[in-house]
């Protein structure tokens, strides 16, 4: 079969949450835009997010909520294209959504309502989709070729939206970051955000049989405080909070776990009357955690005596016991990939890089990353748009 020759006035590189958003404010201004999504769907990663029910946003969205080498770097993007704008989109197509906590909106029904709502969106805007296409090669002249294994894509503008390197088993791969260091771009080095946390096999042995227990802990770690639900795994800690701290940790780092936020445990021993005893002690940590939890932590934590300064620092340990994770689940479980192409490299209005003229770089392949609560999302529109307004 012969190969087709297709020419468009922009590329976009994926057909997930940043591609079809960029897409789509291109299609606004009237641009010949294609979409080349590798999948056999669009949005593979939008189905799945938010346990199907997709966190679209957050509505108190703001600069600080992302990590990046460049922490001012998504300011312009953010403000330009805000939550409010995202929800005016989701109210024009009429889909109900909820706040779950923390400013956090989801989907009454499901996800699909979101993926729904930009491929309705895209055909309105004339954009051509193409999926189950690989792309063989890329090169550059006075335009961006690209080459798939059937056909040959002509246009002056390239968007690359390909994501990072979580999940592989719905298709995540490299590709992003090889074709940035194809074309000269600094990438720093990506890692899984947003993953469980794996014990040492000590701390595996005291605590993984009481896998499904929760609490509510602030988790410490690099200068950064979460206070959210903790989980106990059958490998490890997860929960919100655990989450939001591994993007910040680095191997061999300790993390610090508060077990009883703004509680004072051994306080009722100031009284002379209070038997100084372990159930009194069980007792009074059970008021912060689940009760297997306590007395499984009182158990590897005696105090060393009952006097006052044993006392106090048992109240120290409680509110930061330090765990050194062996490692984290990895891309497989990881909700994000930290790291990607260098935000030194491309413009913070626009994502075009410095470098090449026409070639752009948008969501989660730039080092920009999210805290958990639908900031991801939002940073996707935003950054779509920034390019979609400019192709």
């Amino acid at each position: 079969m012969s190969s087709l020759t297709h020419n468009f006035d922009a590329m976009i590189l994926g057909g997930g949450a940043a591609g079809l958003m960029c897409a789509i404010e291109a299609g606004k201004r009237g641009r010949r835009v294609a979409v080349l999504e590798r999948a056999d769907q669009l949005g593979k990663k939008i189905l799945i997010s938010g346990g199907g029910r997709c966190n679209f946003t957050n509505m108190h969205c703001r600069p600080e909520n992302s990590l990046s080498a460049n922490p001012h770097f998504a300011k312009s993007a953010l403000a330009r294209y805000t939550p409010a704008d995202f929800i005016a989109l989701v109210e024009k197509h009429h889909i109900p959504y909820h706040e779950k906590t923390l400013g956090q909106l989801f989907c009454d029904n499901s996800a699909r309502d979101i993926l729904n709502l930009l491929e309705n969106e895209c055909r309105a805007t004339g954009v051509s989709i193409f999926l189950k296409n690989r792309i063989r090669e890329v090169t550059r002249t006075d335009g961006f070729v690209v080459k798939t294994e059937g056909d040959e894509f002509h246009a002056p503008a390239l968007v690359v939206a390909t994501g990072g390197l979580s999940i592989p088993k719905i298709g995540a791969t490299s590709f992003g970051y090889d074709l940035a260091r194809q074309f000269g771009l600094k990438i720093r080095e990506p890692w899984p955000g947003l993953v469980p946390l794996v014990f040492d096999s000590a701390d595996r042995a005291r605590y993984c049989d009481l896998a499904g227990v929760s609490a509510e802990v602030v988790a410490s770690c690099d200068g950064q405080s979460f206070r959210e639900k903790m989980l106990i795994t059958h490998r490890g800690l997860s929960g919100p909070a655990i989450l939001q701290i591994s993007s910040y940790w680095k191997k061999s780092q300790p993390i610090l776990i508060d077990l009883a936020p703004g509680r004072e445990i051994t306080g009722a021993f100031g009284d002379p009357k209070t038997p100084r005893n372990l159930s009194a002690l069980k007792s009074a940590l059970q008021a912060s955690l689940p009760t297997r939890l306590a007395t499984r932590w009182l158990d590897h934590h005696p105090p060393a005596a009952w006097t006052n300064a044993a006392l106090a620092q048992l109240e120290q340990q409680a509110h930061a016991w330090e765990i050194i994770p062996s490692g984290t689940e990895g891309y497989e479980k990881a909700e994000v990939t930290a790291g990607g192409v260098d935000t030194d490299e491309l413009s913070a209005k626009t994502m075009e890089s410095r470098k090449v003229p026409g070639l752009f770089f948008i969501g989660e392949v730039v080092d920009v990353t999210g805290h958990l609560g639908g900031f991801n999302f939002q940073w996707a529109w935003a950054s779509g748009a920034a390019a979609g307004r400019v192709l």
